[in-house]
């Protein structure tokens, strides 16, 4: 394990539970925002509600059941 690494984990042990939680909703929340800015560039103008279910279908693309409802109510918000 490197330094970095290191250093790192010993930051995350002496957290509290509410401290890694606020950082783990922090770092969700961050990484959702990237996710909406890419699909900004790619679909262009389109709908909150259009834009939150892309989202969606990125963050649980690995899920098969959550990627079929996301997927239905896409073809919800595009009709």
């Amino acid at each position: 394990m490197s330094l970095v690494e290191e250093t790192y984990q010993q930051a995350i042990a002496a957290m509290t539970p509410a401290e890694r939680l606020r950082r783990m909703h922090g770092m969700l929340h961050r990484a959702r925002d990237l996710y909406a800015r890419q699909l900004r560039e790619k679909l262009g103008d389109v709908s909150e509600e259009r834009l939150k279910w892309e989202v969606a279908l990125r963050c649980y693309a690995g899920d098969r059941r959550a990627r079929s409802l996301i997927e239905r109510k896409l073809r919800d918000v595009q009709s």
